[in-house]
């Protein structure tokens, strides 16, 4: 079978981002099916350009389409839109010329790209797989990114419309099930985030990333991934205010986004001594990375739309066998609480954060503890290979 994939934000192995699209995609070569990628150029994180793409090596059944994308994704909203249609165009044109699809697969967000796959799926006459990463438009407007009134009509309709037309709707959270069919989805099938447990080695300690990371007279917690408005690594910035004290303890900001800019000029004022940023690294390297921090840090702003998601990122340090300090309620609180995995935070409050990091590293054997209680749950629950056997068998279902 040959599979169409459109997707703006896809990242590879090497480079910077969330690579389950890749991982999936070597899975499905190796059952035997052929995938081609119709992608930007230009990194979602990082909105560059440079980050390694051309340094992909050649594997037999990908095919990675890189068409032109409007490169000023992180200067407003209103440019990053303009970036997600010339993608939705570019991506069309491209899609065009790719032959002899036998299914169709978008995925959202952006939503505008599904909107692209939704067509050359009618064109092709193969089936749509629509899947739902995120709820969108309804975390833009929760957010207060989208607000207009006819943007949101907009956004809403055309959410809608592709829920009805798509042959099977895939989420990767049990928190988007109900939303997803409450707007029309005929057929409804969970695929969770999770992370491939054999990419992980708590005891991988990579030289070159050890420089970098490792701090062997710190506890050292680590952010890794977007640093972006819904992120709310202001109040990371504010709980290592608190923490400043304590000399042993230093805070490890991993990654890029709209806000990084901000963030390291607030931590500059605030004299924050005890605050490293650092930029983004490949998927390849963040198991070194993960393996040289002691606790890992998943936050988002304290907004009740966002008890719907399953962050990627927690289930890596999981992986990784750290202990998770979870700033966030909801459905992921389900999973640390049921795995024994780490402390829940309430989140938007500083303080207690920092009271959460303090516990750990006052009691570094339970937090041992806590690690390896939650890789053991990934393992059982959410190891990438068992996540891909079913999405490949959703697919072939088509």
């Amino acid at each position: 079978m040959h599979i169409l994939l459109i997707h703006q934000a896809f990242a590879s192995l090497n480079e910077p981002g969330g690579t389950r699209h890749h991982e999936i995609a070597q899975y499905l070569v190796e059952r035997g099916h052929r995938v081609t990628i119709i992608a930007s150029p230009v990194s979602y994180l990082t909105g560059k350009s440079d980050s390694g793409r051309d340094s992909l090596p050649d594997q037999p059944g990908i095919q990675i389409i890189r068409t032109y994308t409007y490169p000023a994704l992180h200067r407003s909203f209103f440019h990053r839109i303009f970036s997600f249609l010339s993608f939705m165009i570019s991506s069309f044109v491209a899609g065009m010329k790719v032959g002899e699809v036998d299914l169709v697969w978008g995925t959202s967000p952006p939503i505008f790209q599904s909107l692209t796959a939704w067509a050359l799926a009618g064109i092709k006459r193969a089936p749509f797989l629509f899947e739902i990463r995120d709820l969108w438009p309804a975390f833009a407007i929760a957010v207060g990114v989208l607000h207009q009134p006819v943007l949101i009509a907009a956004s809403e309709w055309l959410e809608k419309f592709l829920y009805r037309q798509a042959d099977l709707v895939v989420v990767n959270s049990p928190g988007f099930i109900e939303h997803t069919r409450n707007r029309g989805a005929r057929k409804v099938e969970l695929v969770p985030n999770g992370s491939d447990v054999g990419m992980f080695d708590p005891q991988d300690f990579d030289q070159v990333i050890l420089q970098e990371f490792q701090h062997p007279e710190k506890f050292v917690v680590l952010y890794a991934g977007a640093h972006g408005m819904s992120n709310d690594l202001g109040v990371v910035l504010e709980a290592a205010e608190l923490l400043q004290d304590r000399e042993n303890i230093l805070v490890i900001l991993l990654g890029d986004g709209k806000d990084k800019p901000s963030l390291q000029e607030q931590a500059e004022r605030m004299q924050l001594t005890n605050v490293h940023f650092l930029p983004p690294i490949s998927k390849i390297e963040m198991p070194a990375a993960l393996a040289a921090s002691d606790a890992c840090i998943a936050i988002l702003k304290p907004i009740p739309l966002y008890g719907t998601v399953y962050p990627n990122k927690v289930f890596d340090y999981m992986a990784a066998g750290k202990p998770v300090l979870l700033a966030m309620q909801g459905v992921i609180q389900e999973v640390i609480e049921s795995a024994e995995a780490g402390l829940v935070i309430p989140p938007g409050n500083p303080a207690a954060l920092a009271n959460g990091i303090l516990y750990l590293a006052d009691n570094q054997d339970i937090g041992i503890q806590m690690g390896k209680k939650g890789r053991d749950y990934v393992i059982k629950h959410f190891d990438r290979p068992q996540q891909a056997e079913k999405f490949a068998t959703l697919l072939e279902s088509l």
